[in-house]
């Protein structure tokens, strides 16, 4: 799987040590491609950083995201308006695999000023190894979600 990561200057050091994180923990699995923030310039803002990954999901560049800022409010918030992207905060194990699972969730945003390292690595690790169930129910309410994007997005998903 192609996991692309973004974060503004909040999370950029955060970022980058889950990346590392990530790699020794997940090995070879996954192809994890950093998009950016670096934390060098206080400027670098989460709705950038937002529209870079959810544009890398968008054109097929990642099959899922890790968005990090401070909260991970923002990150989330701005990665929703992208069609296609759907992105949620998640500092627990539970969330981030059952956002996958039942919510089809592409995208995981989470906050470096609230949650710890070991916990983000293992909920990156609980999101990265969840698969969408494909239920009947799952998939009717999925439908519902897009259906919601479509019509306020304007045009079909």
């Amino acid at each position: 799987m192609r996991v692309v990561f973004a974060a503004d200057h909040a999370g950029a050091a955060f970022k980058a040590e889950l990346i590392a994180r990530l790699r020794a923990a997940a090995g070879d699995g996954h192809e994890l491609i950093d998009l950016g923030g670096d934390g060098s310039d206080p400027q670098d803002d989460y709705p950038d950083f937002a529209l870079a990954l959810g544009r890398a999901i968008q054109d097929g560049r990642g099959d899922r995201g890790i968005l990090i800022c401070g909260s991970g409010v923002g990150a989330s918030v701005a990665a929703n308006k992208l069609r296609g992207v759907r992105a949620a905060i998640c500092h627990d194990t539970y969330s981030a695999h059952q956002g996958v699972e039942h919510d089809d969730m592409n995208v995981l945003a989470m906050g470096a000023r609230v949650i710890g390292m070991e916990p983000a690595v293992e909920c990156s690790l609980a999101f990265l190894a969840a698969e969408f169930s494909g239920q009947p129910r799952h998939r009717r309410r999925l439908a519902k979600v897009l259906a919601i994007e479509a019509e306020s997005m304007g045009g079909a998903s």
